[in-house]
């Protein structure tokens, strides 16, 4: 196989919804369908090839086959046959709860194998779509505590009115929340470890709170307070537009209206691509693979070049 696809793996979250624009491997009809885990090695949800002779293997087992030529010689020898990133749409029909991921450092401590550094692009949106990323206030890990008693902790979280091409990076121990109206792609690490901070008093159909992780949250926050936490880029056609480089992860943008050639012939790694915006086909060592909003492809380590035709805004991220 020149390309991988897997069936993706939906996740009924308790405040979830359907979705805003028909994506074409999910079925529209079902209810309160949150997330679509496009490709993920984590551990009791793991993706599995759709098609082509490798269909029906997990990303592990498929990792394990084909080591190095899947993901690059220095991830192999960094990550072994763990996958080392997890790969989503997430629809929100209500604001999701105020949460923190820690770093791989406070993981270890709490007995978790890693933390979670995470990105987000918006997709079309709802108009009034909002989300929440970082302390907009200094605040101690004291007064984080009594914030989230007497539901006050909102009020020292920046909030931000988002669409279409906004984009966030959230290192592990940034607080953040997704609001209602947001289509966003996400990439992060593999990894799923969430801390929930707050969940506005909701309960579940048996009446129930939610489990809060406020302690454990406490440890992990990143308590600095930065004036601007949305990531600001020159939206640029038929050209690779970088957003995001740090350890865990590289993505770049990508806006094309005429054909275009990705180069990888100098890259150790995977490639991810994910549709965020209209269609168009990908041609990679003779293969033509269509490619539409919502959709994911999986480049292995040996793809030396893709060619890109359509009107089409991809996500480009590797490790």
């Amino acid at each position: 196989m020149k390309c991988y696809k897997f069936k993706p793996i939906l996740k009924q979250t308790i405040w979830g919804g359907e979705k805003i624009v028909p994506m074409k491997h999910i079925d529209t009809h079902l209810d309160h369908v949150g997330e679509s885990w496009e490709i993920s090695g984590v551990e009791g949800a793991e993706s599995i090839v759709a098609e082509g002779e490798h269909a029906g293997l997990t990303l592990t087992q498929l990792t394990e086959r084909l080591r190095d030529k899947l993901v690059g010689r220095d991830n192999y020898q960094r990550f072994g046959n763990e996958f080392p990133l997890l790969i989503k749409f997430i629809d929100a029909q209500q604001d999701l709860s105020i949460q923190v991921h820690p770093d791989d450092q406070t993981a270890l401590r709490h007995g978790k194998p890693h933390g979670k550094t995470e990105m987000w692009y918006l997709m079309p949106s709802d108009p009034n779509a909002t989300l929440r990323s970082g302390l907009c206030r200094q605040i101690t890990p004291e007064d984080y505590e009594r914030m989230v008693d007497d539901d006050t902790i909102c009020d020292a979280i920046a909030q931000y009115h988002v669409s279409e091409g906004d984009c966030f990076f959230l290192p592990a121990g940034r607080i953040h929340s997704i609001g209602a109206g947001c289509l966003l792609a996400e990439i992060q690490q593999t990894s799923d470890v969430t801390y929930r901070i707050y969940d506005f008093k909701r309960r579940d159909k048996q009446g129930n709170l939610r489990q809060l992780h406020t302690h454990e949250a406490a440890e992990s926050i990143n308590y600095a307070v930065e004036s601007d936490y949305r990531l600001h880029y020159t939206p640029t056609k038929d050209q690779p537009v970088p957003l995001v480089s740090c350890p865990c992860f590289t993505v770049a943008l990508y806006d094309l209206t005429q054909p275009m050639t990705l180069d990888y012939s100098e890259l150790d790694s995977f490639v991810v691509l994910m549709c965020v915006g209209g269609e168009g086909e990908l041609l990679i060592d003779g293969e033509r693979h269509a490619i539409t909003m919502g959709e994911t492809l999986l480049l292995p380590a040996t793809c030396r070049q893709a060619v890109a035709t359509g009107q089409i805004k991809l996500l480009e991220a590797y490790v």
